[in-house]
């Protein structure tokens, strides 16, 4: 008997869709409260660092470059008090074949589809990771389909979002364009089970395991090169899954760098809003992603996401639209180096935070994105103009998200906005008790210390505040 398609009924059997789509038993990690068995998720991949950096070795991923950026750090100690302005580095992940580090998250999952049989994959993505999939798919005969949240209820589409439609589909893949809201979720659910396709999700353990290498690469080559691991590395952080799994790299390589997350500032803005969605000019890599999801990182689309960022960040910083702007310009004229915004807001900050730092310390940006058609400035800010965005130069401190982007008058005014991440931490423990209505065991709160980087006496204060325990 055929199956009710209606909104209700798909969402009611998300469960089961998911885990006929994925392959994974969730409730094998669960404890029956807030607590779930993290570490033994990410060893649900059954892959080794080693096995990962085969796959994806196997389909021209990985051993990226790394580029010491000369000019942007002159620039960036002129403007620092004497003996200051650490040595800025970018780790060049456009040399993947998709031309993003999202290459590597897909290369596992794509792999691992293949090897249980599936036919084809589906992912649910406005982003590079839909080239990605769509990329990997080609190389070993699967089909793939992008489900894509692309436009508002006028039907316009922003230039970026676009361009990487274009991406997908010449890549090989049927892009399946929907408008903002919970059209995505429903009818990426119906597809899944009407095709019987891998959920090639960014949030599985397979996608985060894909980024470890990432993060060993990077230690691995700066010991090569220079004997020392980098002091500081910035992670354009959204859905939070970059920054885990090269913090997660990192650590198995044996380093411990300052692991520092940069998000463009779109506060006030809301993401799933029909008439804000076209007022920001940057898809991802923003603080409508980067903050809910770091604080209540179930929201994602499988039961318990492997992307869990505010385990590995030591902090959070955001940057204005015009200083990102300004510095993909600067990495052009200065650099050569064309690049897309998601990697160059990682840059904007990491460009203020080397002022911060003593000459000989080194802050490496973990990743770079191609750039194309749509994601260059001049369709961004005519896309912003004709949505009744304010542009002009300015401290793009006085920047106000949807209403305008004000470009640096000055290299200088480009700073970084400090986010109180230990606010973000206590959000963190209050929403998973929300969510879960229980008072917390001992183990949930030896779990919840470690989803916050932070210790047990910290989640007691903060449960104990809220008067969430006795």
């Amino acid at each position: 008997m055929k199956k009710p398609n209606n909104y209700a009924s798909v969402m009611a059997r998300k469960g089961d869709i998911m885990k006929e789509s994925v392959g994974i038993d969730y409730s094998k990690f669960e404890s029956g409260s807030i607590a779930f068995d993290y570490e033994k998720l990410m060893r649900e991949t059954g892959y080794t660092l080693e096995e990962m950096q085969k796959i994806q070795h196997g389909t021209h991923v990985g051993n990226t470059p790394i580029i010491e950026l000369r000019n942007i750090t002159s620039l960036a100690r002129r403007l620092a008090k004497p003996g200051y302005g650490a040595r800025i580095f970018i780790k060049d992940e456009a040399c993947n074949p998709s031309g993003s580090f999202k290459a590597r998250r897909a290369a596992n999952s794509v792999y691992h589809a293949k090897r249980l049989g599936y036919k084809g994959v589906i992912t649910a993505t406005s982003g590079n990771y839909g080239a990605a999939v769509a990329s990997q798919a080609a190389m070993v005969g699967l089909k793939c389909i992008v489900v894509q949240e692309c436009y508002d209820s006028k039907g316009l589409g922003q230039p970026e979002i676009v361009e990487k439609a274009r991406a997908c589909e010449a890549l090989g893949a049927e892009v399946v364009q929907l408008s903002v809201g919970p059209e995505l979720f429903y009818k990426f659910l119906l597809l899944l089970e009407e095709t019987g396709y891998f959920n090639a999700s960014l949030y599985t353990p397979f996608g985060i395991a894909g980024v470890e290498t990432l993060g060993y690469e990077i230690s691995m080559q700066f010991r090569e090169k220079f004997g020392k691991d980098p002091d500081v590395v910035v992670c354009t952080n959204a859905g939070g899954g970059n920054l885990t799994g090269t913090a997660r790299g990192l650590e198995k390589a044996g380093a411990n760098p300052v692991i520092i997350g940069a998000s463009v500032d779109l506060s006030g803005l809301h993401m799933a809003s029909d008439t804000q969605f076209n007022k920001k000019s940057f898809t991802t890599g923003h603080t409508g992603f980067g903050v809910p999801f770091s604080t209540y990182p179930d929201r994602s689309d499988v039961p318990r996401s492997a992307a869990r960022p505010l385990r590995y960040m030591d902090r959070y910083v955001t940057v204005n639209q015009g200083s990102v702007f300004y510095i993909t310009e600067a990495l052009a004229s200065l650099e050569g180096l064309e690049k897309g915004p998601a990697g160059n807001t990682s840059l904007a900050a990491a460009f203020a935070l080397a002022q911060e730092l003593p000459e000989n310390k080194m802050i490496i940006v973990q990743e770079t994105e191609y750039t194309g058609a749509g994601k260059h400035i001049q369709p961004q800010l005519s896309f912003a103009r004709s949505n009744g965005i304010d542009i002009y130069f300015g401290d793009p401190m006085g920047e106000i998200p949807g209403k305008s982007i004000v470009l640096p008058a000055h290299p200088s005014l480009i700073r970084v906005k400090e986010v109180d991440i230990e606010k973000m931490r206590q959000s963190l423990i209050k929403t998973a008790v929300k969510n879960y209505q229980i008072i917390p065991t001992e183990e949930d709160i030896v779990f919840l210390a470690d989803e916050t980087k932070t210790d047990t006496e910290f989640v007691k204060k903060v449960l104990k505040r809220g008067c969430l325990v006795k």
